[in-house]
Protein backbone atom coordinates (compact mmCIF):
# COMPACT_ATOMS: atom_id res chain seq x y z
CA UNK A 1 0.00 0.00 0.00
CA UNK A 2 1.38 3.63 0.21
CA UNK A 3 2.63 2.59 3.40
CA UNK A 4 5.51 2.78 1.49
CA UNK A 5 6.21 0.87 2.04
CA UNK A 6 1.76 2.02 1.11
CA UNK A 7 0.26 0.69 3.64
CA UNK A 8 1.92 0.61 0.17
CA UNK A 9 3.88 3.39 1.86
CA UNK A 10 5.77 2.87 4.93
CA UNK A 11 7.18 6.66 6.00
CA UNK A 12 10.32 7.03 4.53
CA UNK A 13 12.27 7.65 8.07
CA UNK A 14 10.43 4.55 9.13
CA UNK A 15 11.69 2.40 6.54
CA UNK A 16 15.39 1.23 7.69
CA UNK A 17 18.39 3.30 8.36
CA UNK A 18 19.70 1.76 5.44
CA UNK A 19 17.29 4.43 3.53
CA UNK A 20 19.37 7.56 5.33
CA UNK A 21 22.40 7.85 3.23
CA UNK A 22 23.40 10.65 0.62
CA UNK A 23 22.03 8.93 -2.29
CA UNK A 24 18.18 9.37 -0.77
CA UNK A 25 18.18 12.96 0.70
CA UNK A 26 16.22 15.62 -0.34
CA UNK A 27 19.08 17.49 -1.77
CA UNK A 28 20.38 14.38 -3.29
CA UNK A 29 19.43 16.03 -6.50
CA UNK A 30 20.84 19.19 -6.33
CA UNK A 31 23.36 19.32 -8.99
CA UNK A 32 21.42 17.18 -11.31
CA UNK A 33 21.65 19.75 -13.82
CA UNK A 34 24.39 21.63 -12.90
CA UNK A 35 26.88 18.93 -13.42
CA UNK A 36 30.36 18.59 -12.76
CA UNK A 37 32.25 21.39 -12.32
CA UNK A 38 33.77 22.33 -15.69
CA UNK A 39 37.85 23.16 -16.06
CA UNK A 40 39.84 24.33 -18.96
CA UNK A 41 43.28 23.89 -19.90
CA UNK A 42 45.59 27.25 -21.45
CA UNK A 43 48.00 24.18 -23.26
CA UNK A 44 48.52 23.90 -26.67
CA UNK A 45 47.52 21.31 -29.77
CA UNK A 46 49.61 21.53 -32.90
CA UNK A 47 50.24 25.24 -31.69
CA UNK A 48 47.04 26.77 -31.55
CA UNK A 49 45.69 27.73 -27.60
CA UNK A 50 42.40 26.39 -26.78
CA UNK A 51 42.05 30.28 -24.99
CA UNK A 52 39.23 30.64 -28.28
CA UNK A 53 37.66 27.07 -27.52
CA UNK A 54 37.06 28.10 -23.70
CA UNK A 55 35.74 31.31 -24.86
CA UNK A 56 33.06 29.42 -26.67
CA UNK A 57 32.20 26.69 -24.26
CA UNK A 58 31.84 29.21 -21.30
CA UNK A 59 28.77 30.76 -24.18
CA UNK A 60 27.33 27.72 -24.79
CA UNK A 61 27.26 27.21 -21.14
CA UNK A 62 25.91 30.24 -20.38
CA UNK A 63 23.46 30.03 -23.09
CA UNK A 64 22.38 26.42 -21.49
CA UNK A 65 21.89 28.14 -18.56
CA UNK A 66 19.57 30.38 -19.16
CA UNK A 67 17.06 28.01 -20.96
CA UNK A 68 17.33 25.64 -18.18
CA UNK A 69 16.52 28.79 -16.01
CA UNK A 70 13.92 29.97 -18.64
CA UNK A 71 12.58 26.37 -18.71
CA UNK A 72 12.46 26.29 -14.76
CA UNK A 73 10.82 29.36 -14.12
CA UNK A 74 8.15 28.73 -16.43
CA UNK A 75 7.35 25.50 -14.55
CA UNK A 76 7.12 27.39 -11.83
CA UNK A 77 4.35 29.82 -12.94
CA UNK A 78 2.28 27.09 -14.73
CA UNK A 79 2.65 25.31 -10.97
CA UNK A 80 1.22 28.26 -9.24
CA UNK A 81 -1.12 29.00 -11.69
CA UNK A 82 -2.99 25.69 -11.28
CA UNK A 83 -2.55 26.47 -7.78
CA UNK A 84 -3.89 29.83 -7.64
CA UNK A 85 -7.16 28.35 -9.78
CA UNK A 86 -7.48 25.30 -7.62
CA UNK A 87 -7.47 27.19 -4.71
CA UNK A 88 -10.43 29.54 -5.77
CA UNK A 89 -12.50 26.16 -6.02
CA UNK A 90 -11.44 24.24 -2.76
CA UNK A 91 -10.14 26.53 -0.08
CA UNK A 92 -10.89 24.41 3.26
CA UNK A 93 -8.21 22.92 4.66
CA UNK A 94 -8.27 19.16 5.62
CA UNK A 95 -9.62 18.54 8.99
CA UNK A 96 -9.69 15.33 11.38
CA UNK A 97 -13.33 13.90 11.57
CA UNK A 98 -14.33 11.26 14.50
CA UNK A 99 -12.71 7.73 13.58
CA UNK A 100 -14.45 5.19 14.77
CA UNK A 101 -13.62 1.53 16.23
CA UNK A 102 -11.94 -0.62 14.58
CA UNK A 103 -13.87 -3.37 12.82
CA UNK A 104 -13.88 -6.86 13.75
CA UNK A 105 -12.75 -10.06 11.29
CA UNK A 106 -13.89 -13.42 11.90
CA UNK A 107 -11.66 -15.77 13.49
CA UNK A 108 -11.31 -18.24 10.56
CA UNK A 109 -9.81 -15.53 8.34
CA UNK A 110 -5.83 -16.16 8.58
CA UNK A 111 -3.97 -13.35 10.01
CA UNK A 112 -0.84 -11.93 8.79
CA UNK A 113 2.15 -11.89 11.27
CA UNK A 114 2.59 -8.62 12.28
CA UNK A 115 -0.50 -8.29 14.38
CA UNK A 116 1.37 -9.86 17.35
CA UNK A 117 2.55 -6.12 17.78
CA UNK A 118 1.06 -2.69 17.47
CA UNK A 119 5.03 -1.51 16.55
CA UNK A 120 5.31 -0.87 12.88
CA UNK A 121 7.49 -3.90 11.63
CA UNK A 122 10.65 -3.25 10.14
CA UNK A 123 11.38 -3.51 6.40
CA UNK A 124 12.14 -6.92 5.59
CA UNK A 125 15.22 -7.75 3.33
CA UNK A 126 13.95 -10.71 1.63
CA UNK A 127 13.01 -9.81 -2.07
CA UNK A 128 9.46 -11.55 -2.82
CA UNK A 129 10.13 -13.92 -5.72
CA UNK A 130 7.78 -16.54 -6.37
CA UNK A 131 7.11 -19.92 -7.79
CA UNK A 132 4.04 -20.74 -10.50
CA UNK A 133 2.30 -21.89 -7.18
CA UNK A 134 3.27 -18.37 -5.83
CA UNK A 135 2.22 -16.54 -9.09
CA UNK A 136 -1.23 -18.59 -8.92
CA UNK A 137 -1.54 -17.07 -5.29
CA UNK A 138 0.01 -13.56 -6.18
CA UNK A 139 -2.72 -13.05 -8.80
CA UNK A 140 -5.66 -14.02 -6.50
CA UNK A 141 -4.78 -11.81 -3.76
CA UNK A 142 -4.01 -8.82 -6.59
CA UNK A 143 -7.57 -9.38 -8.38
CA UNK A 144 -9.25 -10.04 -5.42
CA UNK A 145 -7.82 -6.29 -4.10
CA UNK A 146 -8.11 -4.62 -7.88
CA UNK A 147 -11.93 -5.74 -7.52
CA UNK A 148 -12.37 -4.20 -3.82
CA UNK A 149 -10.79 -0.97 -5.16
CA UNK A 150 -13.01 -0.64 -8.19
CA UNK A 151 -16.00 -1.47 -6.25
CA UNK A 152 -14.76 1.32 -3.46
CA UNK A 153 -13.96 3.83 -6.27
CA UNK A 154 -18.04 3.64 -7.16
CA UNK A 155 -18.49 4.85 -3.62
CA UNK A 156 -16.89 8.22 -4.17
CA UNK A 157 -19.67 10.75 -4.43
CA UNK A 158 -20.36 14.37 -2.39
CA UNK A 159 -21.76 13.55 1.12
CA UNK A 160 -20.08 9.93 1.52
CA UNK A 161 -17.70 9.53 4.68
CA UNK A 162 -14.30 7.81 4.40
CA UNK A 163 -15.63 6.01 7.10
CA UNK A 164 -18.49 4.55 4.96
CA UNK A 165 -15.71 3.49 2.13
CA UNK A 166 -14.25 2.11 4.98
CA UNK A 167 -16.60 -0.01 6.44
CA UNK A 168 -17.75 -1.37 2.53
CA UNK A 169 -13.89 -2.21 1.70
CA UNK A 170 -13.70 -4.20 5.37
CA UNK A 171 -17.12 -6.15 3.93
CA UNK A 172 -15.65 -7.00 1.13
CA UNK A 173 -12.51 -8.27 1.87
CA UNK A 174 -13.64 -10.08 4.78
CA UNK A 175 -16.54 -11.93 2.40
CA UNK A 176 -13.83 -13.18 0.42
CA UNK A 177 -12.11 -14.66 3.19
CA UNK A 178 -9.11 -12.64 2.85
CA UNK A 179 -7.61 -9.55 5.61
CA UNK A 180 -8.01 -6.52 5.27
CA UNK A 181 -3.84 -5.67 5.77
CA UNK A 182 -3.86 -2.16 6.60
CA UNK A 183 -5.79 -2.94 9.87
CA UNK A 184 -4.07 -3.57 12.53
CA UNK A 185 -0.52 -2.54 10.93
CA UNK A 186 1.87 -0.74 13.57
CA UNK A 187 -1.31 -0.18 15.40
CA UNK A 188 -3.02 1.71 11.82
CA UNK A 189 -6.85 1.62 12.89
CA UNK A 190 -8.40 1.00 9.81
CA UNK A 191 -9.08 -0.99 6.62
CA UNK A 192 -8.21 0.98 4.21
CA UNK A 193 -6.57 4.18 3.78
CA UNK A 194 -8.45 7.32 2.15
CA UNK A 195 -6.04 10.36 1.78
CA UNK A 196 -7.93 13.12 0.33
CA UNK A 197 -7.23 16.34 -1.42
CA UNK A 198 -3.85 17.54 0.28
CA UNK A 199 -3.46 14.53 2.11
CA UNK A 200 -0.33 12.36 0.45
CA UNK A 201 -0.89 9.24 1.54
CA UNK A 202 -2.05 7.09 4.82
CA UNK A 203 -5.21 8.93 5.55
CA UNK A 204 -7.14 7.40 7.83
CA UNK A 205 -10.87 7.13 7.62
CA UNK A 206 -13.34 8.72 9.12
CA UNK A 207 -16.40 10.86 9.91
CA UNK A 208 -16.05 13.63 7.22
CA UNK A 209 -17.96 13.70 4.21
CA UNK A 210 -16.52 14.17 0.84
CA UNK A 211 -17.39 17.63 -0.64
CA UNK A 212 -17.55 18.25 -4.38
CA UNK A 213 -14.52 19.28 -6.10
CA UNK A 214 -12.53 16.87 -3.91
CA UNK A 215 -10.03 14.32 -4.96
CA UNK A 216 -9.28 11.22 -3.12
CA UNK A 217 -6.80 7.94 -3.26
CA UNK A 218 -8.14 5.01 -2.25
CA UNK A 219 -5.58 2.29 -1.29
CA UNK A 220 -6.28 -0.71 -0.72
CA UNK A 221 -4.50 -4.29 0.05
CA UNK A 222 -5.55 -7.76 0.47
CA UNK A 223 -3.68 -10.71 2.87
CA UNK A 224 -5.65 -14.10 1.04
CA UNK A 225 -3.94 -17.27 1.41
CA UNK A 226 -0.86 -15.89 2.00
CA UNK A 227 -0.08 -13.23 0.12
CA UNK A 228 -1.17 -9.59 0.05
CA UNK A 229 -2.41 -7.73 -3.03
CA UNK A 230 -1.80 -3.99 -3.01
CA UNK A 231 -3.27 -1.18 -5.44
CA UNK A 232 -4.58 2.59 -4.78
CA UNK A 233 -5.92 4.54 -6.92
CA UNK A 234 -7.15 8.15 -6.78
CA UNK A 235 -10.58 9.23 -7.78
CA UNK A 236 -12.66 12.18 -8.43
CA UNK A 237 -15.45 13.74 -6.26
CA UNK A 238 -18.09 15.62 -8.05
CA UNK A 239 -16.93 18.42 -9.97
CA UNK A 240 -13.54 18.43 -10.09
CA UNK A 241 -11.43 21.36 -11.40
CA UNK A 242 -9.46 21.06 -14.54
CA UNK A 243 -6.14 21.36 -12.29
CA UNK A 244 -6.62 18.79 -10.41
CA UNK A 245 -8.01 16.72 -12.95
CA UNK A 246 -4.72 17.06 -15.03
CA UNK A 247 -3.02 16.27 -11.97
CA UNK A 248 -4.81 12.93 -11.41
CA UNK A 249 -4.72 12.28 -15.14
CA UNK A 250 -0.46 12.69 -15.20
CA UNK A 251 -0.34 10.61 -11.89
CA UNK A 252 -1.59 7.66 -13.65
CA UNK A 253 -0.14 8.40 -16.71
CA UNK A 254 3.31 8.30 -14.55
CA UNK A 255 2.66 5.36 -13.19
CA UNK A 256 1.98 3.47 -16.68
CA UNK A 257 5.28 5.07 -17.54
CA UNK A 258 7.42 3.56 -14.51
CA UNK A 259 5.95 -0.24 -15.16
CA UNK A 260 7.14 0.43 -18.85
CA UNK A 261 10.33 0.11 -18.33
CA UNK A 262 10.03 -2.78 -16.13
CA UNK A 263 11.82 -6.39 -17.20
CA UNK A 264 14.10 -9.13 -16.20
CA UNK A 265 17.68 -7.20 -15.93
CA UNK A 266 16.09 -3.85 -16.18
CA UNK A 267 17.83 -1.34 -13.22
CA UNK A 268 15.36 -0.27 -10.98
CA UNK A 269 16.66 3.78 -10.94
CA UNK A 270 14.96 4.08 -15.15
CA UNK A 271 11.47 4.14 -13.09
CA UNK A 272 12.17 7.18 -11.21
CA UNK A 273 14.15 8.58 -14.44
CA UNK A 274 10.79 7.95 -16.47
CA UNK A 275 8.05 9.20 -14.11
CA UNK A 276 10.27 12.59 -13.05
CA UNK A 277 10.31 12.98 -16.83
CA UNK A 278 6.88 12.49 -17.59
CA UNK A 279 5.87 14.67 -14.59
CA UNK A 280 8.00 17.79 -15.06
CA UNK A 281 6.44 18.10 -18.52
CA UNK A 282 3.35 19.43 -16.60
CA UNK A 283 5.64 20.89 -13.98
CA UNK A 284 4.55 18.72 -11.32
CA UNK A 285 6.36 17.93 -8.38
CA UNK A 286 7.44 14.03 -7.34
CA UNK A 287 7.61 12.94 -3.79
CA UNK A 288 10.49 11.09 -2.59
CA UNK A 289 9.79 10.28 0.70
CA UNK A 290 7.37 8.00 0.00
CA UNK A 291 8.37 4.66 -2.01
CA UNK A 292 7.39 1.35 -3.38
CA UNK A 293 8.05 -1.77 -2.50
CA UNK A 294 8.78 -5.35 -2.92
CA UNK A 295 5.05 -7.33 -1.96
CA UNK A 296 4.14 -11.09 -1.71
CA UNK A 297 3.86 -13.49 1.65
CA UNK A 298 5.54 -10.03 3.51
CA UNK A 299 3.77 -7.14 3.10
CA UNK A 300 6.57 -4.30 2.68
CA UNK A 301 10.14 -5.70 1.71
CA UNK A 302 13.24 -4.93 -0.09
CA UNK A 303 13.09 -3.56 -2.69
CA UNK A 304 12.77 0.16 -2.62
CA UNK A 305 11.13 2.02 -5.66
CA UNK A 306 12.18 4.97 -5.68
CA UNK A 307 9.73 7.18 -8.34
CA UNK A 308 12.33 10.26 -8.20
CA UNK A 309 15.37 10.36 -10.42
CA UNK A 310 18.03 8.44 -8.21
CA UNK A 311 21.38 6.31 -8.87
CA UNK A 312 19.89 3.62 -6.55
CA UNK A 313 21.86 -0.06 -7.52
CA UNK A 314 19.80 -2.87 -8.17
CA UNK A 315 18.02 -4.84 -11.05
CA UNK A 316 14.64 -6.59 -11.89
CA UNK A 317 14.75 -10.10 -11.97
CA UNK A 318 12.15 -12.55 -13.55
CA UNK A 319 9.50 -14.01 -10.77
CA UNK A 320 9.83 -11.08 -8.81
CA UNK A 321 6.82 -9.02 -7.48
CA UNK A 322 6.86 -5.13 -6.49
CA UNK A 323 4.57 -1.84 -5.98
CA UNK A 324 5.25 0.92 -7.80
CA UNK A 325 3.21 3.99 -6.13
CA UNK A 326 3.82 7.66 -7.10
CA UNK A 327 2.65 10.62 -5.69
CA UNK A 328 2.62 14.12 -7.93
CA UNK A 329 1.42 17.15 -6.15
CA UNK A 330 0.45 20.91 -7.35
CA UNK A 331 2.99 22.44 -5.04
CA UNK A 332 5.60 21.27 -2.48
CA UNK A 333 7.06 17.97 -2.40
CA UNK A 334 7.48 18.30 1.02
CA UNK A 335 5.26 16.73 3.97
CA UNK A 336 3.89 17.05 7.85
CA UNK A 337 2.10 14.38 9.45
CA UNK A 338 -0.73 14.76 12.34
CA UNK A 339 -0.03 13.51 15.34
CA UNK A 340 -1.99 10.56 14.73
CA UNK A 341 1.57 9.21 12.72
CA UNK A 342 -0.11 8.39 10.17
CA UNK A 343 -1.92 10.98 8.27
CA UNK A 344 0.42 12.90 5.88
CA UNK A 345 -0.33 15.90 3.92
CA UNK A 346 1.49 18.34 1.89
CA UNK A 347 3.30 21.07 3.70
CA UNK A 348 2.01 24.19 1.40
CA UNK A 349 -1.29 22.84 1.74
CA UNK A 350 -1.44 21.78 -2.05
CA UNK A 351 -3.50 18.82 -3.45
CA UNK A 352 -1.86 15.64 -3.79
CA UNK A 353 -2.36 12.48 -6.20
CA UNK A 354 -1.52 8.50 -6.06
CA UNK A 355 -1.57 5.42 -8.21
CA UNK A 356 -0.40 2.13 -7.48
CA UNK A 357 -0.54 -1.22 -8.88
CA UNK A 358 1.47 -4.31 -7.93
CA UNK A 359 3.94 -6.05 -10.89
CA UNK A 360 5.34 -9.29 -11.24
CA UNK A 361 8.54 -8.79 -13.69
CA UNK A 362 8.79 -11.38 -16.69
CA UNK A 363 11.36 -11.68 -18.54
CA UNK A 364 9.91 -9.53 -21.57
CA UNK A 365 8.10 -6.82 -19.16
CA UNK A 366 6.36 -6.90 -16.76
CA UNK A 367 2.61 -8.12 -16.10
CA UNK A 368 0.09 -5.79 -14.16
CA UNK A 369 -1.30 -7.91 -11.68
CA UNK A 370 -3.71 -5.66 -9.62
CA UNK A 371 -6.01 -5.72 -12.49
CA UNK A 372 -9.96 -6.76 -12.39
Amino acid sequence: MGFSASLSHVPWMQLSCSLHGGVLSSSSNSTLFTGAPLTFSTSTISGHSLIGKQSCYRNKLAVFSRKLSGLEEAMRIERESQLQSTTKIRSIPLRRGRVSPRLPVPDHIPKPPYLTSTLLPELSSEHQFHDSEGVTRMRAACELAARVLDSAGKLVRPSVTTNEIDKAVHQMIIEAGAYPSPLGYGGFPKSVCTSVNECMCHGIPDSRQLQDGDIINIDVTVYLNGYHGDTSKTFLCGNVSDPLKRLVKVTEECLEKGIAVCKDGASFKKIGKRISEHAEKYGFGVVERFVGHGVGTVFHSQPIILHHRNERPGCMAEGQTFTIEPILTLGSIECITWPDNWTTLTADGSPAAQFEHTILITRTGAEILTKC
